[in-house]
């Protein structure tokens, strides 16, 4: 325990470091142009460069926090998968009138037709399964079949976490605080997924400022790599019961997302709209009804 806190310590610094370093690295390689640029939920543009800036410094502070190498490839995994098929989806938009949330994409799937979307969608669940594999240990001799559903669980907890935090980004600083509040406990607790907890927790400090701002946006690739983070700090420390029951309750509000509006419910819960305004530099008073089903409604 006495080694795992500078262990965590450091992860949560250098994540932190890595995420400002590479927002200003960014901004320098890739300013000019609108491909980075959305307009938020007031009509004011705000900047995709930091989803690859957050998903640099999830990576490079996930591995260093690791518990060995196993643990370091399952974050290194889902957190790359994450940013990359996120990363597609944000700069390759489809057309109005594209396919919307986790309903419409699978929809496209079964007639045949792939949106960025699906694609996010199979990519991100196919490095969620792989690390899935990675963090879960080795099956004893006549226990592989209890291992592999072990795996199909955790990977579907990792890939409903990112898609989960991607519908949290809707407005300044949410989808960061609510990777922070689950990460902390678990960076806390100094189990195998302390590291990757505390690499969310730094990454998260180290573009809140912009975010609050309302200048920033995590993108899809920056809210799936946190979530996919997020999700596979949790598989490597959480035991298998607490999993599965992590696992319902991201499935329920995955659904739930159809059909109610988070920001909606966030405004009509007192404690709720305090947590979700916290921080930011303008109050977030007097919103239109925007929501949507991909993180670009800010």
């Amino acid at each position: 325990m006495t080694r795992a806190v500078p262990t965590r310590a450091r992860a949560a610094l250098v994540a932190g470091v890595a995420t400002a370093t590479a927002r200003l690295l960014v901004d320098g390689a890739l300013r000019g142009g609108d491909r980075w640029t959305r307009t938020n939920h007031r009509g004011r543009p705000v900047s995709l460069l930091e989803g690859p800036a957050v998903s640099a410094g999830l990576i490079i502070g996930g591995i260093l926090g690791a518990s060995g190498h196993r643990a370091a490839a399952a974050v290194a995994s889902a957190t790359a998968g994450g940013a990359v098929f996120g990363l597609v989806d944000d700069l390759a938009e489809e057309p109005e009138g594209r396919a919307k949330g986790l309903h419409g994409h699978l929809g496209a799937l079964r007639h045949g037709r792939l949106t960025t979307g699906g694609l996010k969608v199979l990519g991100i669940g196919a490095t969620s399964l792989a690390a899935a594999s990675l963090a879960t240990p080795r099956a004893a001799s006549g226990r592989r079949l209890a291992r592999a559903a072990d795996v199909v669980a955790s990977g579907a907890l990792i890939a409903g976490c990112a898609n989960l935090v991607n519908l949290l980004d809707l407005r300044p600083g949410r989808a960061l605080k609510v990777a922070v509040l689950v990460s902390v406990p678990v960076a806390l607790a100094g189990g195998a997924g302390a590291g990757a907890a505390s690499a969310v927790i730094g990454a998260a400090a180290g573009a809140a400022r912009r975010d609050l701002r309302g200048t920033d946006m995590l993108g899809d690739a920056g809210a799936n790599a946190l979530g996919a983070a997020v999700g596979t700090a949790v598989v490597l420390d959480a035991p298998r019961r607490i999993r599965l029951a992590l696992l319902a309750g991201v499935v329920a509000l995955t659904l739930a997302s159809e059909r109610v509006s988070f920001t909606e419910v966030i405004a009509r819960t007192p404690a709720l709209r305090v947590l979700d305004s916290w921080g930011r530099r303008e109050p977030d008073a007097h919103e239109p009804r925007v929501d949507a089903a991909r993180g670009m409604a800010r």
